[in-house]
């Protein structure tokens, strides 16, 4: 009976291991293509506008170029956010909120309501929302979430968060690309996610322990680009002449990221959110793989894409270079 046993033993043996090997090879296969997908695949976030600056949608991959170094790539990647919660590219935004003494209440509470209308607009789309809120100090107030009821609560809690003296508009907006990169992974159900960090503030940054350079470099590497609404009771109006800029315009945080500038009006801050909202739901996405060189030398590749018709085309990044 024993030596059956044995016998039966290794015919089951027999007949598992292969079929062990088998399923072994193919989870590792499988496993090498999501970890090729998370580290190869050079993707950029392109926003598209007409002749009057209006945001266009519908464009195909057929109607776009990409180059690196003034030479055609195949473009291997490309998918527009949809509005349909469940199709759509994932779209993880982070409020970084100004609360050091320069905002008045009567704004806050006019951004929290404008805020929320954004939020609600949004919510055709796979989106969730983080915020922040900095002065002397940055703090997470409401971690990434898409439940309108979470979000309403945290903007009750800005009245009760002013503090003075210093305005870390960088260090905050360094932690919320942190954030982003922490909770927001780069891809999600074969989607690359669109990042962006939305920052409300009075445009003069004091007391900052990390440099506008500094935060421009993680933004690009983490693909996030960088929004700021710079508020009224600061933003150095001329009677009807264009505001002066702010030293965090002047840094070239915006501009380097792919994001827009905008100047909230002391009225109404509806339109500017709107006006962004539409900027934010137009987005592209093109990604290809890079080649064996760009993979081994190290350097820096630029990248410019272009697109038909002689619409404008706003990248959230010059190139990329693959750290080895």
């Amino acid at each position: 009976m024993k030596e059956i046993g044995k016998k039966s033993l290794k015919l089951r043996l027999a007949c598992f291991l292969p079929v062990f090997f088998i399923f072994l090879i193919f989870n590792v296969q499988a496993q090498e293509d999501v970890i090729k997908v998370e580290t190869d695949l050079i993707s950029f976030e392109a926003t598209i506008t007409d002749a009057n600056g209006k945001p266009v949608r519908g464009l195909e991959a057929k109607d776009f170029k990409i180059f690196e170094n003034g030479i055609e790539r195949k473009i291997d990647f490309f998918e527009p956010i949809r509005k349909s919660s469940e199709e759509s590219r994932p779209l993880s935004i982070v409020f970084a909120l100004d609360v050091s003494g320069s905002v008045t209440n009567e704004e806050l509470i006019k951004l929290r309501n404008a805020l929320q209308d954004f939020i609600n607009h949004l919510a055709d789309y796979n989106s969730y929302f983080a915020i922040m809120s900095f002065g002397m100090e940055v703090k997470t107030l409401q971690g990434f979430t898409n439940k309108p009821d979470k979000l309403e609560k945290t903007f009750s809690k800005l009245l009760k968060e002013q503090e003075g003296l210093s305005t870390h508009a960088y260090d905050a907006t360094d932690d919320a690309i942190r954030l982003l990169q922490r909770k927001a992974p780069r891809t999600g159900k074969n989607k690359l996610m669109k990042r962006a960090v939305i920052l409300i503030t009075d445009g003069f940054p004091v007391g900052d322990t990390v440099t506008p350079r500094t935060v421009i470099d993680r933004a690009n590497d983490s693909e996030t680009s960088i929004y700021t609404i710079i508020l009224p009771s600061f933003s150095r109006l001329q009677g009807n002449q264009k505001p002066l800029p702010t030293p965090l315009e002047v840094s070239g945080l915006v501009e380097r990221t792919g994001g827009r500038s905008l100047y909230a009006n002391d009225r109404n801050f509806e339109p500017i959110f709107k006006s962004l909202e539409e900027e934010l739901t137009a987005s592209y996405a093109l990604a290809f793989y890079p080649s064996d060189e760009a993979r081994q030398s190290g350097k820096f590749y630029e990248v410019k894409i272009e697109v038909a018709n002689g619409l404008k085309v706003k990248q959230n990044r010059a190139g990329y270079q693959v750290n080895k």
